[in-house]
């Protein structure tokens, strides 16, 4: 079976040229295929065998089109570092076609680095090999969190060479999303004062991804008034979730402009992205980010202020009359703070292996917090070795080696050892919960530099290696142990730019 048997969809294609271009791939020479994630091919119904191997990757690397689907890049605007930018645009993407998998499932094929589309403006619309094997690990490794996020069904090499800060391998990667639909879709009609197409766009992301705000429907169509409010919420609660979610694994985005932003909620746009090592927290993973706009510590206030931008941005939904429509959309912001604050405080409390909710435990968060930021501790280490604690026993632990203040350190075990008695916490339970919601594993950018340049030979094997322990990055992987291991201060400075 190749990807001409499978169901296709066309309904954003169907919104017309307002909302996307018809474009042409531009395969690159000699395209070979790098890596394929089985796995998340089954779930889309793709299954490569030697009979359609040849043209289901002709199909997935731009040489040939699907039959009955157009290349669309979709247009939008956006906010990058604060600024308006009028119009952006998938400048080197392009959505392949929409597949319906057997459980009603609508999945987004999009194709990355194959040309130039009218939104390239001066960029060549090409990928290159070093950001493409990053942006396929960081999703997979992502979701293996659980954590929202576009996914990466596969990964082209080829003999192209690309210029960016240095002469670098041409790439193409297949990333896979619902849609791939951002705040700055929206931003780009209410800033060009074509208002009247922000309904069929909100319609149209209602009708397939938000059904439970659509009033009525005739047909496969919607038809009906949709609750512009209770969706625009939503959308607001899924990133205040989200963000949370990246503060408590020491993710950083390093470019949360409002065009990467995810209207569904999704992790989208891996570009200088890091997870921390030695925390610090106002790290910064992009060192084209002189102001340290997007470090650790900022994300949550811009994730708000995004959310500000994508709610002014649609208040012709939300109101005929100005004054009330942005009376709707303070109150829908003013979401965002509990949203936020309660997904991370459960997320931190969960890492700490405490069952029941007491004031004194935000306390004890961010003491830990403060410890680990003077010590540089590793993020990813420290909550793991957390779960060797025990409740009722003062042995020292291998966590006391990874702190210069010591005794401030035995001051917060004492006092988190008292907050485990006090609800009876019971060790061989809490470990395993811990263990569940600490990995032992992350991303780490060594580890992806270190498969890149095995890549450069075509070498998949530490692709493989690594996209094996990050799906299940909660387990131990003896084999594996060193990809846990704290790296060395030369492997904790590379750098990422905007370019990666």
């Amino acid at each position: 079976m190749t990807l001409n048997a499978l169901k296709w969809n066309t309904q954003f294609d169907q919104l017309g040229r307002d909302y996307s271009a018809v474009v042409d791939a531009q395969p690159l020479s000699n395209t070979r295929l790098l890596h394929f994630n089985h796995s998340l091919g089954t779930e889309l119904g793709i299954k490569l065998t030697p009979e359609n191997r040849a043209e289901i990757l002709a199909q997935l690397s731009g040489e040939k089109a699907v039959t009955g689907q157009k290349f669309l890049a979709h247009v939008y605007s956006g906010h990058q570092f604060g600024q308006y930018v009028p119009q952006l645009g998938d400048g080197r993407a392009m959505l392949i076609g929409q597949i319906e998998t057997r459980q009603n499932a609508l999945w987004e094929l999009q194709l990355k680095g194959a040309g130039q589309t009218p939104f390239s403006r001066f960029g060549d619309g090409r990928a290159v090999l070093r950001s493409s094997i990053r942006e396929y690990l960081a999703s997979e490794a992502m979701h293996g969190l659980g954590i929202p996020t576009t996914r990466a069904l596969a990964l082209f090499h080829s003999d192209e060479k690309i210029q960016r800060e240095t002469i670098e391998s041409g790439a193409l990667i297949v990333r896979v999303a619902p849609s791939h639909i951002r705040f700055g879709s929206f931003e780009y009609f209410y800033y060009q004062h074509k208002h009247e197409k922000l309904k069929p766009l909100a319609d149209y992301v209602i009708e397939h991804y938000f059904p439970q705000f659509s009033e009525e429907f005739t047909g496969p169509k919607f038809s009906g008034k949709a609750d512009y409010a209770g969706w625009l919420q939503e959308v607001v609660k899924r990133t205040a979730e989200l963000v949370a979610s990246w503060q408590t694994v020491g993710f950083c985005h390093g470019v949360m402009n409002t065009d990467n932003m995810s209207i569904l909620g999704l992790t989208l746009d891996y570009g200088p992205f890091g997870f921390i090592d030695g925390f610090n927290a106002k790290h910064i993973c992009n060192h084209s980010d002189e102001s340290g706009r997007y470090a650790y510590d900022q994300q949550p206030g811009v994730a708000y202020w995004n959310c500000s931008r994508l709610l002014q941005a649609t208040l012709p939904l939300l109101s005929d009359k100005p004054d009330e429509a942005v009376e709707r959309a303070q109150e829908i912001l003013t979401t965002f703070e509990p949203t936020y604050t309660k997904a991370l405080q459960s997320r931190w409390f969960a890492k700490l292996g405490l069952l029941e909710t007491k004031d004194i435990d935000t306390v004890l968060v961010n003491d830990l917090l403060a410890l680990m930021h003077g010590a540089r501790a590793d993020f990813t280490r420290t909550f793991r070795m957390l779960a060797e604690v025990k409740a009722k026993s003062e042995q020292p632990i291998s966590l006391r080696d990874h702190f210069a203040d010591v005794e401030g350190l035995d001051v917060w075990l004492f006092n988190y050892r008292e907050r485990l008695v006090s609800e009876s916490s019971d060790d061989d339970a809490r470990k395993i919960r811990m263990n569940s919601v600490n990995p032992k594993f992350v991303l780490r950018n060594h580890l992806a530099q270190r498969a890149i340049e095995l890549a450069q030979n075509d070498d998949a094997s530490e692709i493989e290696n690594l996209l094996s322990v990050l799906k299940a990055p909660f387990d131990e992987h003896p084999k594996f142990e060193h990809y846990a291991a704290e790296p060395t201060a030369e492997q904790q400075n590379i750098e990422l730019s905007c370019s990666s």
